[in-house]
């Protein structure tokens, strides 16, 4: 995720400030839109009781909360790297360092959803014995250990960084993994890691899938609620591949930066970026929110609050005029 601003601080450092301004303006008013969707669905699932004491509304909030940080912390190093604002190697150690935690605890927050599923359709009569509330709590508790064990790891292999040779900690550049010029292991071991967990996802959701299915085949009565759990983990299988799509960004543009011309590249830099890294953090709470019949309702009265308000007026004018 860090790694976005390398790719655009090549870009942006031959474009004006004109140009900027406007792409950036434009960029950071679609990720407030996201941004306040995501804030009213989380809103959402800690209004109501019920919500709070839900196994699978947990796990999404958990995984709204973590989207909605990795989109705010996207955005913020995106806007320092169009500002051209540079910072010391510490700060952006920790930015990176939280990046990474938050870009690994969504697609594990997907695999615990999906064994959620798996259980509720697969195995009925034991679901309200294995998926408790405090059986939720240690799941998310064991995803975010996981990943911050991870980071511990990345910061032992910061430690070979050679702070001794620096004049200044005041970077040289716009921060970013890259930027920060760290040793080839480091960034071998963060590729394995990050195949590791996607290549685990998508074993763990297609077992569950296959497994949902072959209940579906047998299954006499209650088909609706087995054909909505195979939709839910399709649903996943999606959401984890636009998690990837994220990892795979520098590439991408990489690639269409041989193509097209440096005027037309940021543009479509803006683009990529806003439907790569900002519009899949998104995704859940729209798809989650407008397909579950208990949210739906909550949801659009929050969204649509305004006119929702403004249609009481009315009747209530209609009403007195009657």
């Amino acid at each position: 995720m860090s790694n976005t601003t390398q790719t655009q601080s090549n870009i942006t450092g031959r474009l004006g400030l004109l140009e900027r301004a406007i792409l950036s303006t434009l960029t950071t008013l679609t990720c407030c839109i996201f941004f306040c969707i995501n804030i009213i669905m989380i809103f959402t699932l800690r209004r109501k009781q019920a919500f709070r004491e839900t196994s699978r509304y947990i796990l999404l909030f958990n995984l709204l909360l973590a989207d909605t940080l990795q989109m705010a912390l996207s955005q913020l190093l995106y806007l320092l790297s169009t500002s051209r604002m540079i910072l010391t190697y510490p700060v952006c150690g920790v930015l990176v360092m939280v990046g990474n935690v938050l870009t690994q605890v969504s697609p594990l927050t997907l695999v615990v959803m999906s064994l959620e599923r798996f259980v509720a359709v697969c195995y009925p009569l034991r679901h309200a014995t294995v998926i408790t509330l405090r059986n939720t709590v240690k799941a998310i508790i064991m995803v975010w250990a996981f990943c911050f064990l991870n980071v511990l790891i990345h910061v032992i292999l910061l430690l070979q960084f050679p702070f001794e040779q620096l004049e200044s900690l005041q970077m040289k550049s716009y921060c970013s993994t890259l930027s920060l010029g760290l040793r080839q292991l480091y960034h071998d071991y963060e590729k394995a890691y990050t195949c590791f967990v996607f290549i685990s996802a998508v074993i763990t959701i297609c077992s569950s899938y296959i497994g949902v299915m072959a209940v579906a085949r047998k299954a006499s009565t209650d088909k609706a609620s087995v054909q909505k759990a195979r939709n839910t983990l399709l649903l996943h299988m999606v959401q984890l591949g636009l998690s990837l799509a994220s990892t795979v960004f520098n590439a991408v543009v990489l690639a269409v930066a041989t193509i097209l011309p440096i005027k037309v590249l940021m543009p479509v830099w803006n683009v990529m970026y806003v439907l790569m890294i900002i519009l899949p953090r998104c995704l859940s709470a729209l798809i989650y929110g407008l397909r579950d019949k208990i949210i739906r309702p909550i949801l659009l009265h929050y969204l649509c609050c305004r006119l929702d308000i403004f249609y009481q007026q009315k009747l209530q004018k209609i009403h007195a005029i009657n």
